[in-house]
C-alpha cells in the first residue's frame, strides 16, 4: 500500500493524496450521516489526464475507486466502504468552465464545477442553465450528471439527462473517451453518454460535460395557490399548461403538515393566507416576454381556475422579495424535517395522472398499518416526483419507528410499483437502495444491467457495492 501511495503522489501532487484518517473523514461520511467509510486514500487530480493516470494505476492494482464530488448525495453513492482498500476520487479541483458558446446555446464545463458557478457562468453570457436544486452552493455538476440529478424546472426543462450533449469520461482501464460534441443531431450509432449519466460513476468517471443553455428569462412570476385535493392539483396543472403553455416552469406540490412543520421551525415564516388549506401548489411561470405580460397571464389564469373551483385561494408575489418568501415555504421542508426528528424519507414517482390516487390509496394503507402516522408529502408534481416522507405520530418513541422503517418503505414502494411508478426518481440507487430494487426490476433488467457493468468494468473497480449488488 506504500507503494500505490507513493505512486498517487507522484501523479498528483503529495499535497493532493490525503492518507490521516482525521482529514479524511469529511469525504468518508454521507451527506445524511447515514454511511460511514475508511478510504485508503482521499486523490484529487487536477486535470483529465491525472484522473487517468490514477485509473489506469487502480486497474494496474485492482484498487477499487469511488468518484466524489459536492458530496451531497442522499443514498451513500460516494461514500467508500470501511474496508481501508478503496481510494476516493475527488473531483472538486476539476472546477473550470472550459468553454461558453452562446451562439450554439451550449457551456464545456468540468466535472467539479459547483453548480451554482455553472449558473453564474451562463448568467453572464446571457443564458440560463436550468439545473436548480436545493444543493446548488455545493453540490458539482459530474455528481448531478452521474445521479441525473433532478430538481424544480424538470417540468420545463428536463433532468440532468435531457440537458447533456455530449461527456468526456475516464473508462475503467485509464483510457480517455472524447465525447465532448457540442451537436444535436448525431444519428452515428449508440448514445453513448447515456450509458454514463445516471450510472452513479460504476461505468466510468465524467470529467467533462457540453450541456445545454437556453435564453435566460426575462420575467418571472410566482404564485402560492391553495387546493383542496392533489387531484385538484392536477386539475390546475392542466389547466395552467393549457392557458400558459411552456412558460410553466415549475409546480410544486406541498401539504398543510409540510408547511406547518416549516412555520414551526422557521418562527418568522408568514403564510399569505388567513386560514389553512389541505394542499398547495408553489407556481411559477418564465418568460423572455416583459414581466407585465407575463404577470397578466398568471393573473388571468388563476382567475379562469378560481371561477372552476380548482383554486381556493391565491397569493401573487408582487416583488422578487415576495417570490423569494414563497420559495422558501417549499426549499425550507426538507430543513424542518431535520430539526423536527427522524423520518422515514422516500423519492418516487408515477405518472402523473396517478399521483392523486397513488397519495389517496398509500396514505390509507400506511394508515391502517401503521395508525397516527404523519405525511410530509411534497415535491415536483409537474413530472410525477414525489419526496413522499413519514413522520412517526406524534409523541411517539421515534427510535421505534424507525426500526419500522423496511415494514414501512415496503407499503410505499409497494404502491409505486402497482402504478408502474420508481423508487428513486432523482437521488439514485447508491448503496442504500440496491437490494431494494431488486424487487421491482425484472430478471432480465438487472441482467441487462449486470451484463454493461461487465463489459465496461470487468473488474468490477468503479464504485463497487453500489447501484448493484
Amino acid at each position: 500500500m506504500t507503494q500505490l501511495i507513493e505512486q498517487l503522489n507522484a501523479i498528483v501532487g503529495k499535497a493532493a493524496v490525503i492518507t490521516d484518517p482525521q482529514d479524511a473523514a469529511p469525504y468518508a461520511t454521507d451527506w445524511r450521516k447515514r454511511y460511514f467509510g475508511k478510504p485508503l486514500a482521499v486523490v484529487k487530480p487536477g486535470s483529465t489526464a491525472e484522473v487517468a493516470a490514477v485509473v489506469k494505476l487502480c486497474a494496474a492494482t485492482r484498487t477499487a475507486i469511488v468518484p466524489q464530488g459536492g458530496n451531497t448525495g442522499l443514498c451513500g453513492g460516494a461514500t467508500p466502504d470501511a474496508s481501508g482498500g478503496q481510494i476516493v476520487l475527488k473531483l472538486s479541483r476539476m472546477n473550470r468552465v472550459r468553454a461558453v458558446d452562446p451562439v450554439n446555446n451550449t457551456i464545456t464545463v468540468e466535472a467539479g464545477c459547483v453548480l451554482m458557478n455553472l449558473q453564474q457562468a451562463a448568467a453572464a453570457a446571457g443564458r440560463l442553465f436550468p439545473l436548480s436544486l436545493a444543493a446548488e452552493g455545493s453540490c458539482e455538476i459530474g455528481g448531478n450528471l452521474s445521479t441525473n440529478a433532478g430538481g424544480t424546472a424538470v417540468l420545463r426543462y428536463g433532468n440532468a439527462r435531457d440537458l447533456v450533449l455530449g461527456l468526456e469520461v475516464v473508462l475503467p482501464d485509464g483510457r480517455i473517451w472524447d465525447g465532448l460534441r457540442a451537436l444535436r443531431k448525431d444519428n452515428t450509432g449508440y448514445d453513448l453518454k447515456q450509458l454514463f449519466v445516471g450510472a452513479e460513476g460504476t461505468l466510468g468517471i465524467i470529467t467533462a460535460a457540453v450541456l445545454k443553455l437556453f435564453p435566460r428569462p426575462r420575467a418571472r412570476a410566482t404564485a402560492l395557490v391553495a387546493l383542496e385535493s392533489p387531484a385538484r392539483a392536477l386539475e390546475l396543472l392542466s389547466h395552467m399548461q393549457g392557458a400558459c403553455g411552456d412558460r410553466v416552469t415549475g409546480f410544486e406540490l406541498m401539504s398543510a403538515f409540510c408547511l406547518s412543520l416549516v412555520t414551526r421551525h422557521f418562527p418568522a415564516t408568514r403564510l399569505p393566507f388567513a386560514r389553512t388549506y389541505a394542499q398547495y401548489v408553489l407556481l411559477e411561470l418564465s418568460d423572455t416576454a416583459s414581466a407585465e405580460s407575463l404577470d397578466a397571464a398568471l393573473q388571468a389564469a388563476l382567475g379562469e381556475a378560481a371561477e372552476r373551483g380548482l383554486a381556493l385561494d391565491a397569493a401573487v408575489a408582487t416583488s422578487e422579495t415576495q417570490a423569494a418568501a414563497l420559495w422558501a415555504l417549499r426549499e425550507n421542508i426538507p430543513e424542518a424535517q431535520v430539526r423536527e426528528g427522524q423520518q422515514i424519507k422516500h423519492d418516487i414517482s408515477v405518472p402523473i395522472s396517478c399521483i392523486a390516487e397513488y397519495i389517496d390509496v398509500t396514505d390509507a394503507e400506511l394508515q391502517r398499518a401503521f395508525p397516527g402516522v404523519r405525511m410530509v408529502t411534497f415535491g415536483h408534481l409537474g413530472d410525477g416526483n414525489l419526496h413522499y416522507n413519514i413522520a412517526p405520530p406524534a409523541g411517539a418513541d421515534a427510535d421505534a419507528f424507525m426500526a419500522r422503517a423496511s415494514a414501512v418503505s415496503r407499503v410505499v414502494h409497494d404502491g409505486v410499483a402497482r402504478f408502474s411508478g420508481s423508487i428513486s426518481a432523482e437521488h439514485g440507487l447508491g448503496q442504500y437502495k440496491r437490494g431494494e430494487i431488486l424487487r421491482y426490476k425484472s430478471p432480465l433488467e438487472m441482467e441487462l444491467m449486470r451484463r454493461i457493468k461487465a463489459a465496461l468494468d470487468p473488474q468490477g473497480i468503479m464504485n463497487p457495492g453500489k447501484v448493484l449488488q
